[in-house]
């Protein structure tokens, strides 16, 4: 497990283990979610990342059906 410590300006450093594993760069956006005592850092993605992330799902079919 990785830690960091919060500084007397509440700044996080995050690790560079974790920094290079979720491609974090300097300048990024990153969204901070709070649930149930646990904080969540998320980087914001552009949508060109997501191109092509779902290839090959069927349009026509209903993915829940109580909505009907």
């Amino acid at each position: 497990m990785t830690t960091a410590t919060i500084s007397s300006k509440y700044q996080v450093v995050i690790p560079k283990g974790i920094r290079q594993q979720v491609r974090i760069r300097r300048g990024q956006v990153v969204q901070v979610i709070a649930k149930g005592g646990v904080i969540s850092l998320v980087p914001d993605r552009p949508l060109s990342e997501l191109r092509g992330l779902m290839r090959g799902a069927a349009a026509g079919e209903v993915r829940e059906k109580d909505r009907l």
